[in-house]
Protein backbone atom coordinates (compact mmCIF):
# COMPACT_ATOMS: atom_id res chain seq x y z
CA UNK A 1 0.00 0.00 0.00
CA UNK A 2 1.22 3.49 -0.87
CA UNK A 3 -0.69 6.28 0.82
CA UNK A 4 -2.72 8.94 -0.94
CA UNK A 5 -1.12 12.33 -0.28
CA UNK A 6 -3.56 14.84 1.23
CA UNK A 7 -2.34 18.04 -0.41
CA UNK A 8 -3.00 20.93 1.95
CA UNK A 9 -1.47 23.42 -0.44
CA UNK A 10 -3.91 22.54 -3.21
CA UNK A 11 -6.93 22.50 -0.89
CA UNK A 12 -5.91 25.87 0.53
CA UNK A 13 -5.68 27.25 -3.01
CA UNK A 14 -9.20 26.04 -3.79
CA UNK A 15 -10.63 27.48 -0.58
CA UNK A 16 -8.93 30.84 -1.09
CA UNK A 17 -10.38 31.06 -4.58
CA UNK A 18 -13.88 30.62 -3.13
CA UNK A 19 -13.15 33.09 -0.32
CA UNK A 20 -12.03 35.68 -2.86
CA UNK A 21 -15.44 35.44 -4.54
CA UNK A 22 -17.17 35.86 -1.18
CA UNK A 23 -15.07 38.93 -0.39
CA UNK A 24 -15.97 40.48 -3.75
CA UNK A 25 -19.67 39.94 -2.95
CA UNK A 26 -19.20 41.52 0.49
CA UNK A 27 -17.51 44.56 -1.04
CA UNK A 28 -20.49 44.99 -3.38
CA UNK A 29 -22.59 45.27 -0.21
CA UNK A 30 -20.26 47.88 1.25
CA UNK A 31 -18.30 45.58 3.57
CA UNK A 32 -14.53 45.10 3.26
CA UNK A 33 -13.29 42.38 5.66
CA UNK A 34 -10.41 43.55 7.83
CA UNK A 35 -7.78 41.65 9.82
CA UNK A 36 -5.54 43.26 12.44
CA UNK A 37 -2.48 41.44 13.77
CA UNK A 38 -0.67 42.73 16.85
CA UNK A 39 3.00 41.78 17.15
CA UNK A 40 5.06 42.48 20.27
CA UNK A 41 8.82 42.45 19.67
CA UNK A 42 10.78 41.03 16.73
CA UNK A 43 10.60 37.25 16.95
CA UNK A 44 11.89 36.07 13.51
CA UNK A 45 9.49 33.11 13.37
CA UNK A 46 6.54 35.36 14.22
CA UNK A 47 7.54 37.83 11.49
CA UNK A 48 7.67 34.96 9.01
CA UNK A 49 4.24 33.65 10.02
CA UNK A 50 2.76 37.13 9.75
CA UNK A 51 4.08 37.54 6.21
CA UNK A 52 2.16 34.39 5.25
CA UNK A 53 -1.00 35.73 6.87
CA UNK A 54 -0.62 39.07 5.12
CA UNK A 55 -0.11 37.39 1.75
CA UNK A 56 -3.21 35.22 2.18
CA UNK A 57 -5.30 38.20 3.30
CA UNK A 58 -4.27 40.37 0.38
CA UNK A 59 -4.73 37.47 -2.05
CA UNK A 60 -8.45 37.24 -1.27
CA UNK A 61 -9.03 40.98 -0.77
CA UNK A 62 -9.05 41.25 3.03
CA UNK A 63 -7.75 44.55 4.40
CA UNK A 64 -4.65 43.81 6.49
CA UNK A 65 -3.10 45.84 9.32
CA UNK A 66 0.01 44.98 11.32
CA UNK A 67 0.36 46.76 14.66
CA UNK A 68 4.02 46.26 15.53
CA UNK A 69 4.79 47.12 19.15
CA UNK A 70 8.03 47.38 21.12
CA UNK A 71 8.95 44.37 23.22
CA UNK A 72 9.09 46.64 26.27
CA UNK A 73 5.40 47.57 26.07
CA UNK A 74 3.56 47.03 29.34
CA UNK A 75 0.70 44.58 29.63
CA UNK A 76 -1.70 47.42 30.40
CA UNK A 77 -0.64 49.31 27.26
CA UNK A 78 -1.04 46.17 25.14
CA UNK A 79 -4.55 45.59 26.50
CA UNK A 80 -5.42 49.18 25.57
CA UNK A 81 -4.24 48.56 21.98
CA UNK A 82 -6.41 45.42 21.78
CA UNK A 83 -9.42 47.37 23.06
CA UNK A 84 -8.84 49.99 20.35
CA UNK A 85 -9.24 47.28 17.71
CA UNK A 86 -12.19 45.73 19.55
CA UNK A 87 -13.98 49.06 19.05
CA UNK A 88 -12.83 49.64 15.45
CA UNK A 89 -15.51 48.46 13.02
CA UNK A 90 -13.04 48.33 10.12
CA UNK A 91 -11.51 45.16 11.58
CA UNK A 92 -13.51 41.94 11.77
CA UNK A 93 -10.65 39.84 13.07
CA UNK A 94 -7.99 40.51 15.70
CA UNK A 95 -5.14 38.28 16.73
CA UNK A 96 -2.12 38.79 18.91
CA UNK A 97 0.84 36.86 17.52
CA UNK A 98 2.24 34.38 20.02
CA UNK A 99 4.59 33.90 21.80
CA UNK A 100 4.58 37.05 23.93
CA UNK A 101 7.41 38.44 26.08
CA UNK A 102 7.67 36.89 29.55
CA UNK A 103 6.34 39.95 31.36
CA UNK A 104 2.97 39.72 29.59
CA UNK A 105 0.21 37.32 30.69
CA UNK A 106 -0.85 35.42 27.56
CA UNK A 107 -4.20 34.41 29.08
CA UNK A 108 -5.12 38.00 29.94
CA UNK A 109 -4.28 39.06 26.38
CA UNK A 110 -6.36 36.32 24.75
CA UNK A 111 -9.32 37.06 27.02
CA UNK A 112 -9.14 40.78 26.17
CA UNK A 113 -9.88 40.13 22.48
CA UNK A 114 -13.59 40.39 21.74
CA UNK A 115 -15.00 36.86 21.19
CA UNK A 116 -16.77 38.30 18.13
CA UNK A 117 -13.38 39.16 16.58
CA UNK A 118 -11.36 36.22 17.93
CA UNK A 119 -10.45 34.70 14.57
CA UNK A 120 -7.74 32.53 16.17
CA UNK A 121 -10.49 30.74 18.12
CA UNK A 122 -8.57 30.91 21.41
CA UNK A 123 -10.97 32.95 23.58
CA UNK A 124 -12.61 30.84 26.32
CA UNK A 125 -16.06 31.74 25.02
CA UNK A 126 -15.25 30.37 21.55
CA UNK A 127 -13.58 27.32 23.11
CA UNK A 128 -16.72 26.71 25.18
CA UNK A 129 -18.97 27.10 22.15
CA UNK A 130 -16.78 24.63 20.24
CA UNK A 131 -16.95 22.13 23.12
CA UNK A 132 -20.75 22.25 23.12
CA UNK A 133 -21.08 22.10 19.34
CA UNK A 134 -22.32 25.67 18.92
CA UNK A 135 -21.38 28.07 16.16
CA UNK A 136 -17.98 29.56 16.97
CA UNK A 137 -14.69 30.69 15.54
CA UNK A 138 -12.78 27.42 15.46
CA UNK A 139 -9.02 27.31 16.09
CA UNK A 140 -7.34 27.44 12.71
CA UNK A 141 -5.06 24.40 12.65
CA UNK A 142 -7.66 21.94 14.05
CA UNK A 143 -10.34 23.31 11.72
CA UNK A 144 -7.96 22.97 8.80
CA UNK A 145 -7.23 19.35 9.73
CA UNK A 146 -10.94 18.49 9.72
CA UNK A 147 -11.33 20.15 6.31
CA UNK A 148 -8.40 18.12 4.96
CA UNK A 149 -9.83 14.83 6.20
CA UNK A 150 -13.22 15.63 4.69
CA UNK A 151 -11.66 16.77 1.40
CA UNK A 152 -10.16 13.29 0.99
CA UNK A 153 -13.65 11.75 1.42
CA UNK A 154 -12.57 10.00 4.61
CA UNK A 155 -15.40 8.96 6.90
CA UNK A 156 -14.99 10.34 10.43
CA UNK A 157 -18.11 9.10 12.23
CA UNK A 158 -17.46 5.88 14.13
CA UNK A 159 -13.69 5.97 13.52
CA UNK A 160 -11.12 5.72 16.29
CA UNK A 161 -9.02 8.89 16.30
CA UNK A 162 -5.76 8.90 18.25
CA UNK A 163 -4.29 12.34 18.95
CA UNK A 164 -0.65 12.50 20.04
CA UNK A 165 -0.19 15.84 21.80
CA UNK A 166 -2.50 17.82 24.08
CA UNK A 167 -1.71 21.47 23.43
CA UNK A 168 -4.50 24.04 23.71
CA UNK A 169 -3.74 25.19 20.17
CA UNK A 170 -3.90 21.83 18.32
CA UNK A 171 -4.17 18.61 20.31
CA UNK A 172 -7.12 19.29 22.60
CA UNK A 173 -9.30 21.17 20.09
CA UNK A 174 -8.73 18.80 17.15
CA UNK A 175 -9.86 15.90 19.32
CA UNK A 176 -12.97 17.84 20.32
CA UNK A 177 -13.81 18.77 16.73
CA UNK A 178 -13.55 15.13 15.66
CA UNK A 179 -15.62 14.08 18.66
CA UNK A 180 -18.22 16.56 17.41
CA UNK A 181 -18.05 14.65 14.10
CA UNK A 182 -18.91 11.42 16.01
CA UNK A 183 -15.44 9.90 16.17
CA UNK A 184 -14.16 8.04 19.22
CA UNK A 185 -11.12 9.95 20.45
CA UNK A 186 -8.06 8.91 22.46
CA UNK A 187 -5.51 11.50 23.63
CA UNK A 188 -1.86 10.58 24.14
CA UNK A 189 0.78 12.83 25.72
CA UNK A 190 4.13 12.90 27.51
CA UNK A 191 2.78 10.89 30.46
CA UNK A 192 1.13 8.20 28.33
CA UNK A 193 2.61 4.77 28.94
CA UNK A 194 3.16 2.33 26.06
CA UNK A 195 2.41 4.93 23.40
CA UNK A 196 2.53 2.44 20.53
CA UNK A 197 -0.27 0.35 22.07
CA UNK A 198 -2.54 3.36 21.61
CA UNK A 199 -1.35 4.74 18.27
CA UNK A 200 -1.54 1.35 16.56
CA UNK A 201 -5.30 1.35 17.19
CA UNK A 202 -5.96 4.65 15.43
CA UNK A 203 -8.01 4.64 12.24
CA UNK A 204 -6.98 8.29 12.09
CA UNK A 205 -3.68 9.25 13.75
CA UNK A 206 -2.95 12.93 14.40
CA UNK A 207 0.55 13.80 15.58
CA UNK A 208 1.28 17.25 17.04
CA UNK A 209 4.25 17.09 19.41
CA UNK A 210 6.97 19.13 17.69
CA UNK A 211 9.58 16.36 17.69
CA UNK A 212 11.12 15.36 14.34
CA UNK A 213 10.48 11.79 13.21
CA UNK A 214 8.80 10.92 16.53
CA UNK A 215 6.33 8.47 14.96
CA UNK A 216 7.47 5.61 12.74
CA UNK A 217 5.67 2.93 10.74
CA UNK A 218 5.58 0.63 13.78
CA UNK A 219 3.25 3.13 15.52
CA UNK A 220 0.76 3.14 12.65
CA UNK A 221 -2.19 0.83 12.01
CA UNK A 222 -2.25 -0.67 8.52
CA UNK A 223 -4.42 1.55 6.33
CA UNK A 224 -4.68 4.39 8.86
CA UNK A 225 -5.01 8.06 7.92
CA UNK A 226 -1.99 9.99 9.25
CA UNK A 227 -2.11 13.74 9.85
CA UNK A 228 1.31 15.20 10.64
CA UNK A 229 1.07 18.62 12.30
CA UNK A 230 4.75 18.92 13.21
CA UNK A 231 7.03 21.43 11.53
CA UNK A 232 10.63 20.90 12.62
CA UNK A 233 13.79 22.33 11.09
CA UNK A 234 16.80 20.01 11.13
CA UNK A 235 20.39 21.23 11.46
CA UNK A 236 20.80 21.01 7.68
CA UNK A 237 17.84 23.38 7.27
CA UNK A 238 15.38 20.75 6.04
CA UNK A 239 11.77 21.01 7.23
CA UNK A 240 10.35 17.72 8.48
CA UNK A 241 7.31 16.56 10.40
CA UNK A 242 6.76 14.54 13.56
CA UNK A 243 6.20 11.43 11.43
CA UNK A 244 8.76 9.43 9.47
CA UNK A 245 7.04 10.19 6.18
CA UNK A 246 8.86 7.72 3.93
CA UNK A 247 8.08 4.83 6.29
CA UNK A 248 4.56 5.90 7.10
CA UNK A 249 3.40 6.37 3.51
CA UNK A 250 4.01 2.66 2.87
CA UNK A 251 1.60 1.68 5.65
CA UNK A 252 -1.01 4.46 5.76
CA UNK A 253 -3.94 4.81 3.37
CA UNK A 254 -3.61 8.62 3.37
CA UNK A 255 -1.05 11.01 4.80
CA UNK A 256 -0.23 14.72 4.93
CA UNK A 257 3.25 15.87 3.85
CA UNK A 258 5.55 18.36 5.58
CA UNK A 259 5.81 20.96 4.21
CA UNK A 260 2.67 21.43 2.10
CA UNK A 261 0.22 19.68 4.39
CA UNK A 262 -1.43 21.21 7.42
CA UNK A 263 0.51 24.52 7.32
CA UNK A 264 -1.21 26.15 4.31
CA UNK A 265 -4.62 25.22 5.74
CA UNK A 266 -3.92 26.94 9.06
CA UNK A 267 -3.53 30.34 7.38
CA UNK A 268 -6.49 29.68 5.10
CA UNK A 269 -8.78 28.99 8.06
CA UNK A 270 -7.66 32.29 9.61
CA UNK A 271 -8.85 34.27 6.58
CA UNK A 272 -11.96 32.04 6.46
CA UNK A 273 -12.78 33.10 10.03
CA UNK A 274 -12.17 36.75 9.16
CA UNK A 275 -14.59 36.58 6.22
CA UNK A 276 -17.12 34.74 8.41
CA UNK A 277 -16.88 37.58 10.94
CA UNK A 278 -17.29 40.23 8.23
CA UNK A 279 -20.53 38.64 7.01
CA UNK A 280 -22.15 39.70 10.30
CA UNK A 281 -21.76 43.32 9.22
CA UNK A 282 -23.99 42.87 6.17
CA UNK A 283 -27.35 44.48 6.71
CA UNK A 284 -30.39 42.33 5.76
Amino acid sequence: MVATIIDGKELAKEMRSELKKEVEQLKEKGVTPGLAIILVGNNPASLSYIKGKQKASEEIGVSFKLEHLEESISQEELLEVIEKYNQDDRYDGILVQLPLPDHIDETAVIEKISPEKDVDGFHPINVGRMMTGQDAFLPCTPAGIVEMIKSANIEIAGKHVVVVGRSNIVGKPVGQLLLNENATVTYCHSKTKNLREHTIQGDILIVAVGRPYFIGADHIKEGAVVIDVGVNRLENGKLVGDVKFDEAKEKASAITPVPGGVGPMTITMLVYNTVKSAKKRVRP
